[in-house]
């Protein structure tokens, strides 16, 4: 029997009302996907897509214009304010740069005792334990938690911050782009400790990141977002094997391989047209016609793998 998923995302959208005489700009604009327990979503695309709004509005962070957003089978968009703090040690954030989320004047044992006793989840006997059980988590040492942020490299703070994520046993992570400030091989200590913790927690991450290679090593499922819409999605490997968006394969070709033969035939060959992505209406790339229609129609292309058309509506292209 399947799991039922632990989030259920249903056409949610963000519009961000218009200022100084420039135009509203719908940031997120009908977005539907689940994930699974313990499982994880990529949700990848240029800069300007609408991934980080997305993840707000999934924690409730940034306010909905529409749609639902439910966790645990709870509903967080019409959830009152009380009940949504309460809420809130189900899930948790990882932010892309771990010095700014870091209070420069807290020790790390103190930062990480905050959200143990906002929410109460070990009794007071219990906190600094509990600090030390966490640190050892993400393989620091406890006596650490007596230095200040500024006292650790950028690696070891970004482990502070998960470890902050988990303090409160969430079910569900949104990482924000949390390995882009880090080097190469700190990249990889990162991913191998947020798969290490899955594994052991069983949590579900929402995973936002620009950079294909560290999404196909984190994703179980990838959706590939362009200017608030997702354009396609299915498993990791229907995705980056079998792309079957043009927007898709261009975001894959824009990756380096390091064979340069290679990398020179790339760079030969013609780019991409894009005229799809703005155009004002007729066929759509599968030959179905959808004049007049809303939104853009969403096919399957494989068992689990779908892809929206190369169409926008007329002037109803979402703002970038």
């Amino acid at each position: 029997m399947t799991a039922a998923p632990l989030l259920q995302v249903r056409d949610l959208s963000v519009l961000f009302p218009a200022r100084r005489g420039a135009p509203p700009v719908r940031a997120v604009e009908r977005l539907s996907f689940e994930i699974a327990p313990g499982q994880t979503l990529g949700l990848v695309g240029q800069s300007g897509s609408g991934k980080t709004t997305a993840g707000r509005a999934i924690l409730q962070l940034q306010k909905a214009s529409g749609g639902s957003v439910r966790l645990l089978g709870q509903e967080l968009t019409t959830m009152p304010a009380g009940a949504l703090r309460r809420m809130r040690r189900h899930m948790q954030f990882v932010l892309q740069n771990p010095y700014s989320s870091l209070h420069p004047r807290m020790t790390i044992g103190q930062i990480l005792s905050e959200p143990l006793q906002v929410h109460r989840s070990v009794p007071a006997n219990r906190v600094r334990e509990r600090v030390e059980e966490l640190l050892e988590l993400v393989n620091l040492d406890p006596t650490m938690m007596r230095r200040y942020p500024h006292e650790f490299s950028g690696g070891q703070r970004q482990r502070v911050v998960i470890a902050r994520a988990l303090a409160v046993n969430p079910d569900f992570v949104v990482c924000d782009e949390p390995v882009s400030a880090l080097d190469v091989r700190t990249q990889a200590q990162i991913v191998a400790l947020l798969q290490s913790l899955q594994e052991k927690l069983g949590l579900s991450y929402l995973f936002i990141a620009h950079d294909l290679a560290i999404v196909r090593e984190m994703a179980h499922r990838v959706a590939v977002m362009f200017r608030g819409r997702i354009v396609e999605m299915g498993s990791a490997d229907q995705v980056y094997d079998s792309p079957a968006h043009p927007y898709t394969r261009l975001l894959l070709d824009a990756v380096p391989v390091p064979d340069p033969r290679l990398q020179r035939e790339r760079l030969r060959q013609a780019p991409p047209d894009l005229r799809f992505l703005e155009g004002d209406g007729g066929a759509c790339v599968h030959g179905v016609d959808h004049e007049g229609a809303g939104t853009p129609e969403w096919h399957e292309v494989a068992e689990g793998h779908g892809v929206s058309c190369r169409y926008w509506p007329a002037g109803s292209s979402p703002a970038g």
